[in-house]
């Protein structure tokens, strides 16, 4: 065989297998897919209905040192203020944060979150009622503020 022939299946083989291991991590990056597409066959559909959760956030550290908000006291005011509003239910959690009052100081302190659902169609008169709830505990225990986050969701019950 002359050695032309053989430089050329050479260089074939080459060529070849530099084709192969190129294409070789495509080929692996197309089973890696990270997201997985929903079949086809059954559509996915979101379960519940349009609600408006609203989080509300209860410092209780008290302005000059006074004695921070007990648990007694907050339970009162859900009692009295809040669950009349929301007599349909609500969640309390118990939390920590941290807070800069008006003077630039960052008070730490014992605090609580309140979780509402409630129907988007009654938003407006609810979203009333909510700062009903957050000016009273603001007069009642000398807070500046209570935070307040809403979010749409879709929720079954």
């Amino acid at each position: 065989m002359p050695k032309t022939s053989s430089r050329v299946r050479l260089a074939s083989v080459a060529l070849t297998a530099a084709l192969l291991g190129a294409s070789a991590p495509v080929a692996y990056a197309a089973f890696d897919d990270p997201e997985p597409r929903a079949s086809t066959s059954a559509p996915v559909r979101a379960v519940g209905k349009p609600y408006v959760k609203t989080e509300l956030l209860f410092g209780t550290a008290k302005p000059n040192g006074g004695s921070p908000v007990t648990d007694k006291e907050f339970r009162a005011f859900v009692d009295e203020v809040v669950t009349p509003r929301f007599p349909a239910g609500l969640t309390v959690e118990n939390a920590y944060g941290q807070y800069r009052d008006a003077h630039g100081k960052i008070e730490h302190e014992r605090s609580y979150k309140l979780t509402l659902l409630y129907p988007k169609g009654e938003a407006r008169t609810d979203s009333v009622k909510i700062d009903q709830i957050r000016t009273t505990y603001n007069k009642r225990f000398a807070q500046e503020s209570v935070a307040r986050v809403d979010d749409n969701e879709l929720v079954d019950f």
